[in-house]
């Protein structure tokens, strides 16, 4: 694992429109405020409205146009997602990057050993997908066209899904969670080919965040503490976004934060895949990827 140690250039996030879901507390806030200050504008979309509302009227002090835009907005919710880019279009004109950062915990206990045959009858809740990866995969397919609109073919546009160490580490008993934040890092790897290519000229990357001081970790976090392991603040995640947000020659890359350190996860899983595959099934299946190619040729199969 090789750790990304690039600063922010300066000046690359200068006049950058940004879009965000879940902008209104957390790692989202943080971006918003470290975005803004390093020149960029954020038209931030979440559903808590009266800190959204506060930190746009912290951050915007009369600028004019506004440092940031802030719109209610419900990341399961297709339309909604679609009127916070529409939104951004309307002041900005164009949009620059887009991160889907809206994200929740675990509901309840979906294995619960006091399910008896009545109450699994009651299906479980889809809260969290619905959120965590629907969410994700909304804000991608949109940008996938927003973010080409009145825009050169040749300047920079990036993408940044929000996933979770638990994306690609095992977390028991979060079992919704952590299928929903691997499924994140599968819709980045789907994409950074496929949206690279020459019609889109778009990049995609993943930030994967261990243990953040949110609120999402309350009850977990003295123990860690007193174990003496790595802790993220909100803006230590936030600046590595930033980072790969101005970094124009990263695309599919997954960046494990801990303790303020980005470490990308993609590369030694494809070095040393002759390792754990096995030499000759890693030179077969590096064969089939090639055929496959970016990706455009199931577009033809599977047709609506």
């Amino acid at each position: 694992m090789a750790q990304y140690t690039k600063e922010l250039a300066p000046g690359s996030l200068k006049d950058k429109v940004i879009v965000l879901t879940g902008g209104a507390n957390g790692i989202g806030a943080s971006l918003v405020e470290y975005a803004t200050q390093n020149g960029a504008y954020v038209c931030f979309g979440d559903l808590a409205v009266e800190a959204g509302d506060t930190i746009a009227n912290t951050v915007n002090n009369n600028s004019s146009p506004p440092r940031t835009i802030f719109v209610k907005t419900d990341v399961a919710n297709y339309d909604s997602v679609l009127g916070l880019f529409d939104k951004a279009i309307e002041v900005y004109g164009r949009i620059d990057h887009a991160v889907a950062g809206a994200g929740i915990s675990e509901i309840g206990n979906v294995f619960d050993p006091a399910l008896d045959m009545q109450s699994i009858r009651k299906p479980p809740t889809t809260k969290v997908l619905d959120v965590n990866l629907s969410g994700c995969l909304y804000v991608a397919r949109i940008a996938s066209v927003y973010l080409r609109q009145n825009r050169p073919a040749d300047t920079d546009r990036s993408i940044i899904l929000v996933s979770s160490v638990a994306g690609f580490k095992e977390s028991p008993g979060l079992f919704v969670y952590q299928a929903s934040k691997h499924g994140v890092i599968g819709l980045m790897r789907s994409l950074r080919l496929y949206l690279s290519a020459p019609g889109h000229g778009i990049r995609t990357n993943c930030i994967c965040p261990w243990m953040t001081t949110t609120a999402m970790v309350k009850g977990i976090q003295d123990g860690w503490f007193k174990a003496g392991l790595p802790v993220n603040r909100p803006l230590d995640v936030a600046k590595v976004m930033a980072r790969v947000l101005g970094d124009k020659e990263l695309n599919g890359k997954s960046m494990f934060v801990e303790g303020g350190r980005a470490w990308e996860i993609e590369a030694n899983i494809d070095r040393l895949q002759p390792q754990w595959l096995g030499e000759e099934n890693s030179r077969t299946l590096r064969r089939g990827q090639q055929v496959l190619g970016s990706g455009e040729g199931w577009g033809k199969l599977f047709t609506v």
